[in-house]
């Protein structure tokens, strides 16, 4: 369970992050590309943190995720710059695709024309 504190971190992570990417990518090559912060997850002692990204079209999505994980650093300082007196320590944070989209839209094709159940694979 997480701490008070644990989700305080991870929703102005949440937010800031977003926030930066979108403005991120929408000066590169990525017009056209829709991405959103789905939920992050921060460890108990906040060194690090795990951001969940949904990005549509589903297509781009690991030259997206190649993309920040490349650019992390530059990513990084602009959150720095953004939430410097909120946050004594820095998380370290890792960029993941949250594919729970995708597999619902998986589960709903297979009600809708019968077939094999997903959920037991």
């Amino acid at each position: 369970m997480d701490s008070q504190r644990q989700k305080k971190v991870s929703t102005l992570i949440k937010k800031d992050i977003g926030v930066i990417i979108d403005s991120f990518l929408r000066n590169r090559v990525f017009k056209g590309v829709l991405v959103s912060v789905t939920k992050v997850k921060t460890t108990s002692d906040l060194s690090q943190s795990k951001v969940f990204l949904s990005v549509f079209p589903s297509g781009k999505t690991t030259e997206l995720l190649s993309f920040l994980v490349k650019n992390k650093f530059e990513i990084k300082r602009k959150f720095i710059s953004l939430v410097r007196g909120q946050l004594r320590v820095m998380p370290e944070i890792n960029f993941l695709i949250d594919d729970s989209l995708d597999y619902i839209e998986k589960i709903e094709n297979v009600i809708k024309n019968g077939g094999e159940n997903p959920i037991k694979k």
